[in-house]
């Protein structure tokens, strides 16, 4: 599923640039979508997170922003995701993000 982040003056660092933590949280809740998506085509679940890294590879400027999350792999015990956040071409992304989530089956 693709997310979108309208740009807001709430959102920037310095002007005209997007804060890190708005594309880290954009990141993290792409991330959260496609495993709880995967989740529920498995069995479901609930979910806890064990580690997030995000690299920064350009600026976010003052315009949409979007993401999508990856499972890379589903096991019975842990999700593996990547995520990418890009603004103008998803070849050019801004910021990309792997995480590890817990999961606890039901």
């Amino acid at each position: 599923m693709l997310l979108t982040m309208p740009f807001e003056q709430a959102l920037t660092g310095r002007p005209g640039w997007l804060h890190g933590g708005a594309i880290g949280g954009l990141l993290e809740m792409a991330a959260i979508v496609a495993v709880r998506q995967a989740l529920a085509e498995d069995g479901g679940g609930q979910i806890k997170p064990i580690n997030v890294t995000v690299d920064y590879m350009r600026g976010g400027r003052d315009k949409p922003t979007f993401a999508r999350g990856v499972v890379t792999r589903l096991g019975g015990r842990v999700a593996n995701v990547e995520a990418t956040a890009w603004q103008d071409d998803p070849a050019k992304p801004i910021a990309a993000a792997r995480m590890n989530y817990l999961i606890a089956r039901a």
